[in-house]
């Protein structure tokens, strides 16, 4: 296999490998959107459950840990080929949705709002106006 990452593949090649995958093992039937979508939020857990009772000081140790951070690896995939099945299951054209999203998050998230600042933007619009 050549070698693969983020310069070089497109999200197309990764929807379509998933879809092989599911395909090939006649999983479509039980892949409905709503299944997809529990699977995403129990992966996201498996994902969050590395980091659970780590300190924020011990995070880049946790990082540097070979075994730890192929799990990471794996649980965000896990994610990402769910995301991607969903994506497939219900035909969203997963980059249109991103720059979609992206323009509203900025219009939502002004920079001259938000930069450097980690309190929700309600709450500086609220400072600002009063």
């Amino acid at each position: 296999m050549n070698e693969l990452s983020d310069t070089t593949t497109t999200i197309l090649r990764l929807k379509k490998r998933v879809q092989k995958f599911v395909e090939d093992r006649e999983w479509g039937k039980y892949h409905n959107s709503k299944d997809l979508a529990i699977s995403i939020t129990i992966e996201a857990s498996e994902l969050l459950e590395l980091f659970q009772w780590i300190r924020e000081k011990d995070l880049e140790e946790l990082l540097k840990d070979a075994d730890k951070f192929t799990r990471l690896e794996e649980e965000l995939a896990d994610i990402i080929i769910l995301c991607f099945n969903l994506a497939n299951t219900t035909d969203i054209d997963i980059s249109r949705a991103v720059m979609k999203k992206m323009e509203k998050n900025e219009a939502k998230y002004p920079v001259e709002l938000v930069k450097g600042n980690y309190k929700k933007y309600t709450k500086l619009r609220d400072d600002i106006a009063s």
